[in-house]
């Protein structure tokens, strides 16, 4: 009874430390009595995700179990459970279901791969710019990323591979009877299969294991023997081995796939190192050299020959380089090689990938090492099949002379001007006609040729093409290689005539002048003549002669013409010469009809024409209806836009006045002076008033008395209108708005009889830079009005009406008087009373 109630605390004590080593392995205080055989594939996929959420890999967890009681063997194979592939009743699972749905996708991608792809530990090592050996040739081939020889795991399984510890095997019986299991190779070298039993394979390739699989299951399997069941095995992971580099950039002990070869671990570290040999790499298997791996081979024909496979505990070594030429210049790939005993020039070349296309060929230039000095030799074309390089040679290729052994150049008025090749007794004909004959224009009284001597100094050869074209044979001169030949155009010695037409026209400016062109022609070539254009045309021509006559005053000689302006056309057709001027007038009558804007509180505003030429303000107003009962008569005004020209002028005005200004300030920084903020810079004032001229100020104002006007038109307030003048007729305002530098910014019912102290007493009076006596109303027909003196202190200020406006404005910076010149003018002031005291004495 006492060991029956034993068994089941011990039983019911291991299923709890199994079920709290499930559920977290972080927080599990004694997992001394954990058996990972007994824990099911939902269990690792629970302990998988804790790991995962709390950020903690294997690694990192296997201090924390061990210090926990778990035996290390233990932790072994939760280790190996943890990364294997789920078990084989959830990939059986897994298979039933995607057959049932046939659904191509899944939540993970790696789950996705689970069935179709072989699985491989990723080997990756972080990559290192080789700075020391980028010029050896072959030093790329280590240094790109998307170049890492890895194999490719999703082939078919290789029959010639084979077997060993880590290896697993996917089993798979398909037909009447269904099996499907994927099975490890232990360490013993077995693989166990469910209802079989252990089946060793270690050491065989996976064709012969395969074999002895079935023939296992077969004697289990009935239906296998039958056939009614078949047996499919393929390598579903493969193992890690380890291997050793040395005298790699990055040299050590690499665990890579078993699957992998020379090349993909001689990327893994890095490839050679600093004066690592890339043509005598050994492969030591057993502790004897297996194979001598030269990278050249694939580098220069793609043979990959010496790319053998690897396995457990080879060791890659990389010694030293023997022998290295260096290859400078015009060729395809220059750089640092390496050679071997019995190599030739012709090699290198061959590395180098011959010379490119600037390259002289005839001989390569070498600088060659000997036990005490330098010492420089030339190899010709016919010795670089013979020439056995030395180790430190550095051969250079040089560039192809700018120049050229048989060119030829014509240009100028032929058809096809061009670089010919030139043969010995070419003459002038002959080139004549390979560039197509001269064109119609060619000037054949004389062609040059600018020919190079023999010290490369030029002269010229003058030819008469009309004479070497007929057949004479001395005019028909023999050419030397390099030989310019210019033929010339008849047009080249014209000279380009202009003529000008201006006035009444569509299109005027200065034209190209023709032989026998007219006035009707240049004017229709102008687009014809405008409507405003009268019949009288002026033409000046200037005078030609080879004598002065100081008699004769004039400078051109005049022609005045009449032509009808409605067909363009004159009586008599005028011919015309090179640069003539000439001049279509205007008609005396010709005016549009200009306009006028009102605005505001009349009847009828928009826009009115000018009727006459001296058209009043009163006379558009009255055409407008007259005032409106809620006009303002005090509120009249005219806004007339300034014109180009006046912006112009005002602007010169503010450049004199800056010119002025820096002029003085100009003096006061000579005499010492600084500007502490009281002046005002040039530049600030000039940049201001063109801003203001070209932004702000787009009109001027011109108040208007209306009051005067209706008591008698002819007052002089009743302007005359100019086009494009704007009336404006205020609305009656019974305010009064004050600005500026004051408390408040507000507007005040206007009360009459109040004065200008009334209305700035209302907004709370002046602020601290409030300037009083430079304050000023504007009107509502836009008059101003300023405050003036009286009699010392005392200002009368203007008067105030509704609808006005009470500006004021800012007070300017003045600078203080230092101490030291208070101090100054004291002592002047006492020096003047000391003289006056000692004078009236």
């Amino acid at each position: 009874m006492k060991k029956i109630i034993t068994a089941v605390v011990l039983f019911v004590a291991l299923f709890q430390s199994t079920t709290l080593m499930a559920q977290d392995i972080l927080k599990g205080n004694d997992l001394s009595n954990v058996r990972v055989d007994y824990l099911s594939d939902g269990d690792i996929a629970k302990i998988k995700s804790q790991l995962q959420s709390n950020n903690v890999s294997i690694d990192q967890a296997e201090s924390m179990a061990l210090s926990k009681g778990m035996s290390a063997t233990e932790f072994a194979k939760l280790k190996k459970r943890l990364a294997l592939p789920e078990g084989p009743k959830a990939t059986a699972d897994k298979k039933k279901t995607k057959k049932k749905t046939k659904d191509t996708e899944s939540e993970d991608e790696q789950d996705d791969s689970d069935d179709t792809e072989r699985k491989q530990e990723k080997f990756e090592n972080e990559k290192v710019k080789d700075s020391l050996n980028s010029l050896v040739f072959g030093s790329e081939l280590f240094d790109n990323p998307t170049l890492n020889f890895q194999p490719n795991l999703k082939l078919a399984t290789p029959v010639n591979y084979v077997l060993g510890p880590g290896d697993e095997l996917q089993v798979s019986v398909n037909g009447v009877q269904e099996f499907d299991d994927n099975v490890p190779v232990t360490v013993e070298g077995k693989v166990n299969i469910q209802y079989v039993g252990q089946i060793s394979v270690s050491g065989m390739t996976i064709e012969a294991a395969t074999q002895k699989i079935k023939g296992a299951i077969a004697r289990i399997y009935s239906t296998v023997r039958s056939g009614q069941s078949q047996v499919s095995i393929s390598l579903s992971r493969i193992r890690t081995i380890k291997v050793t580099i040395i005298g790699s950039r990055q040299p050590g002990n690499y665990s890579i796939s078993s699957l992998a070869t020379v090349y993909n671990a001689l990327f893994l570290g890095g490839g050679p190192g600093k004066n690592g040999s890339y043509r005598n790499i050994e492969l030591i298997r057993n502790n004897k050299v297996l194979k001598n791996i030269d990278i050249y081979r694939f580098l220069v024909s793609g043979n990959q020959s010496d790319n053998v496979g690897l396995k457990d505990n080879d060791v890659i070594r990389i010694p030293a380089y023997t022998d290295r030429v260096t290859l400078e210049g015009e060729v395809k790939r220059p750089g640092i090689f390496e050679i071997k005993k019995g190599e030739r020039f012709s090699d290198v070349l061959n590395f180098a990938s011959g010379f490119n296309e600037f390259a002289y060929t005839a001989s390569v230039n070498v600088l060659q090492k000997t036990g005490k000095e330098f010492k420089v030799a030339d190899i010709q074309a016919a010795q670089y099949g013979s020439y056995i390089p030395l180790n430190g040679d550095v051969y250079r290729v040089s560039k192809i002379l700018n120049r050229f052994e048989n060119r030829i150049i014509i240009e100028g008025a032929v058809f096809r001007p061009d670089t010919y090749s030139f043969y010995e007794g070419m003459r002038i004909s002959d080139l004549i006609r390979q560039a197509e004959g001269l064109k119609e224009d060619a000037y054949k009284k004389r062609a040059v040729i600018v020919r190079l001597k023999s010290d490369l100094t030029t002269e010229v050869v003058n030819v008469n093409l009309e004479k070497a074209l007929s057949g004479d044979s001395e005019a028909d001169i023999a050419l030397l290689k390099e030989d310019k030949v210019t033929v010339y155009s008849i047009l080249d010695f014209r000279e380009e005539y202009k003529i000008t037409i201006d006035g009444e026209v569509k299109t005027p400016g200065i034209y190209d002048y023709h032989d026998r062109l007219t006035l009707n022609d240049l004017l229709i070539e102008a687009g014809g003549l405008k409507g405003s254009a009268s019949k009288r045309v002026e033409i000046a021509r200037m005078i030609k002669s080879e004598t002065i006559n100081d008699n004769d005053p004039n400078r051109s000689t005049l022609f005045n013409l009449e032509i009808n302006a409605d067909s363009n056309e004159q009586i008599k057709n005028f011919a015309l010469e090179p640069y003539d001027v000439i001049n279509v007038r205007r008609m005396a009558v010709f005016e549009k009809p200009e306009m006028v804007k009102i605005t505001g509180a009349v009847a009828y505003t928009g826009k009115y024409v000018l009727a006459n030429k001296k058209e009043k303000i009163y006379d558009v107003i009255q055409r407008a209806g007259g005032l409106t009962s809620v006009a303002d008569l005090d509120g009249v005004k005219i806004k007339r836009p300034i014109k180009g020209k006046q912006i112009e002028d005002l602007e010169n005005v503010s450049m004199n006045v800056s010119s002025k200004i820096e002029d003085v300030e100009g003096e006061k920084i000579k005499d010492g002076e600084k500007n502490n903020g009281s002046g005002v810079k040039s530049d600030t004032i000039q940049n201001k008033l063109a801003k203001k001229l070209l932004e702000e100020k787009k009109y001027a104002t011109i108040p208007v008395d209306w009051k005067k006007i209706i008591k008698n038109p002819a007052n002089n307030t009743n302007v005359t209108l100019l086009p494009d003048d704007e009336i404006e007729v205020a609305t009656y305002n019974e305010s009064v708005k004050i600005t500026g530098n004051v408390l408040l910014t507000s507007e005040i019912p206007y009360t009459k009889g109040r004065g200008f102290n009334y209305y700035l007493d209302a907004v709370g009076g002046l602020d601290a830079r409030g300037w009083k006596k430079k304050a000023y109303v504007i009107y509502p027909n836009g008059k101003a009005a300023v405050s003036n003196p009286v009699f010392l202190v005392f200002r009368t200020y203007p008067k105030v009406l509704p609808g006005s406006q009470i500006v004021v404005p800012e007070k300017p910076l003045t600078r203080k008087m230092t101490t030291g010149e208070w101090v100054s003018i004291g002592a002047i002031m006492t020096s003047l009373a000391t003289l006056m005291v000692t004078a009236f004495k």
